[in-house]
C-alpha cells in the first residue's frame, strides 16, 4: 500500500466492483474520450463486475495493474493510475491516470502517479515508462511533465475516441 495525506493507493481488489463502477459512472462523460476501453466495458454495474473479474485475471497474469486512489476519510475511490501495455521483454509499460472531478486540481494525480512510478520501477524493474496524451488534455500533460516524462514525439491518427474521432497522441517517455 502507498499512502499520502489522507489517500491510499492499492491494486483493485476482487470485492471492489461497486466502488469502481461508482467512480467510472460519476466521471463517465469526461472519461469517454481518453479512457474509451474502460468506459465501454462498464456501462452497467453488472458489466463492471465482469470487467473487474477480467482485470483480476490480468493482474494475476501481470499484464495489467489498476492502482486505485482511495480517500481514507470516505473510503471512496477518487482516481486511478493504471499500468498497461506491458512488455516484459524490455521491460516497459504505459501509464494512464484520472481523478474524480471533485478532486481535480489538487495535485493528487501527480502525487499518486509519482508513488506508482516509484513502486513499479522498484518492484517490477521497468526500465522505460511511457504516457500518451492528446494535446488538448492539458491536465494529463501537466501530470506527465511533473513526473519527469519527456515528449518523445507525436503519433498522428493514433487513437479513436468514443465518439469515433481519430486523434493524434503525444508520446512521453521516461527511462530508469
Amino acid at each position: 500500500m502507498m499512502t499520502f495525506n489522507h489517500f491510499e493507493i492499492n491494486l483493485l481488489q476482487p470485492n471492489e466492483g461497486d466502488a469502481f463502477f461508482n467512480l467510472i459512472d460519476s466521471n463517465r462523460k469526461r472519461l469517454e474520450d481518453f479512457f474509451a476501453g474502460t468506459v465501454s466495458k462498464t456501462p452497467t454495474l453488472k458489466d463492471t463486475m465482469g470487467y473487474c473479474v477480467e482485470m483480476q485475471q490480468r493482474i494475476t497474469n501481470k499484464s495489467y495493474f489498476p492502482y486505485m486512489i482511495t480517500d481514507t476519510r470516505t473510503r471512496n475511490f477518487v482516481g486511478l493510475v493504471d499500468v498497461k501495455n506491458i512488455d516484459w521483454n524490455v521491460p516497459k509499460a504505459e501509464l494512464g491516470s484520472f481523478i474524480d472531478a471533485t478532486y481535480e486540481g489538487q495535485g493528487l494525480t501527480t502525487k499518486a502517479t509519482c508513488l506508482v512510478v516509484d513502486h513499479i520501477v522498484e518492484k517490477h524493474k521497468f526500465i522505460k515508462l511511457l504516457c500518451r496524451a492528446n494535446s488538448r488534455n492539458k491536465g494529463s500533460i501537466a501530470v506527465i511533465l511533473k513526473n519527469g516524462f519527456e515528449l518523445e514525439g507525436t503519433i498522428r491518427n493514433d487513437y479513436r475516441t468514443t465518439k469515433g474521432e481519430i486523434v493524434d497522441l503525444n508520446y512521453y517517455g521516461r527511462v530508469f
